[in-house]
């Protein structure tokens, strides 16, 4: 019996793939912020490493390295993983995403072959759910527009002439879906006087109930709720979810979030809206990304553009190194995926 067909037999019985070799296909630049001299450390108790990291998968010093390779460790920007690949590492068993995604379809023979696939997106939930919590915070205690003003007039601000409807307690805040990151997002929410709505066509009733929120509609969610957050997937059903009718909708002096996807939100209707002076908005991302220079979103005084930084970034990529390395040390152990890719 050959070692492919015994390593196979192993790992679909659960037992320990011992010492995997393991190469990592990503930008040099990039595994820099992934991995720490700890978190390697960590990946070479459990894996034996292949040396180089591999910036180009269709080299020949590449493809000897990948018919060695039982675990192929990916991160965003490096070289696609398609069938060709997969077909040049017949010993591969597991690709570990750092990113979103491992970018192997249903129908790839990653799944036909049932390789192991994990991704990072869970770890990566983390920093954009606090992201949505610190601009629900600062939204619901009006700290952006009341900048505004401060600035406007470099005078004596009466807070209480000016924003009586100001603070952040028993104030009704709108999730828009139950995403990891939305659901991460509520948790974050719980020790604060601020009770959730959400909208999810898909959340059930004991779902909304054990997560401690409220279950409403869009149209309604939009119209009560002074502060709402968008953690809706990109999806053809998603593409502008939010439209004018939802914009229009919401109350005065109501604050949109959005750490999704731009696409989500109807842009030019969301330009009409704050260029009334009605709401404001936080944006992460935007449609397009970036915005051309000219677009009304750069100058508006009541939008607060990011640039794509409320998911991981600077030290919190460490996370998403380590979310792989745990990924190789259960395979290593006999284990079960910790974020299996669905």
């Amino acid at each position: 019996m050959g070692d492919n067909v015994i390593r196979m037999i192993r790992l679909r019985a659960g037992e320990p793939l011992q010492k995997p070799r393991v190469a990592l296909s990503m930008s040099a630049t990039l595994a820099k912020h992934l991995f720490d001299d700890a978190t390697w450390a960590r990946l070479a108790a459990v894996a034996d490493i292949h040396p180089h990291i591999l910036e180009d998968l269709g080299s020949p010093d590449a493809r000897t390295a990948l018919a060695q390779t039982d675990v192929l460790i990916t991160g965003w920007g490096g070289p696609r993983i398609d069938d060709e690949v997969i077909s040049a590492a017949p010993r591969l068993r597991a690709i570990a995403s750092t990113g979103g995604g491992t970018g192997c379809g249903r129908g790839s023979l990653a799944h036909a072959r049932g390789l192991r696939l994990t991704n990072a997106r869970a770890a990566n939930s983390r920093p954009v759910a606090e992201y949505a919590l610190a601009m629900i915070l600062l939204a619901g205690k009006f700290a952006f527009r009341s900048a505004r003003v401060y600035e406007e007039r470099r005078a004596f601000v009466d807070r209480e002439a000016e924003f009586p409807d100001a603070g952040n307690r028993g104030r009704l805040v709108g999730i828009v879906g139950a995403s990891t990151t939305g659901r991460l997002t509520i948790e974050l929410l719980r020790p604060f006087d601020l009770p959730v709505a959400v909208y999810d066509p898909y959340l059930t009733d004991e779902e909304a109930s054990s997560l401690g929120v409220t279950r409403l509609d869009l149209d309604d969610l939009m119209r009560t709720c002074t502060v709402v957050s968008v953690h809706a997937p990109e999806a053809p059903e998603t593409y502008h979810l939010i439209g004018p009718a939802q914009l229009k909708a919401m109350p005065d002096r109501a604050t949109l979030i959005n750490t999704a996807r731009g696409s989500i939100v109807d842009t030019d209707a969301l330009v009409a809206e704050l260029a009334t002076g009605r709401i404001d908005a936080i944006l992460d991302v935007t449609d397009p990304e970036p915005l051309p220079t000219g677009h009304p979103l750069w100058t508006l005084p009541n939008v607060l553009l990011t640039p794509h930084t409320a998911g991981s970034m600077g030290n919190e990529l460490l996370r998403l190194g380590e979310s792989a390395v745990v990924e190789v040390e259960r395979l290593a152990a006999g284990l079960p995926p910790l974020a299996p890719e669905a």
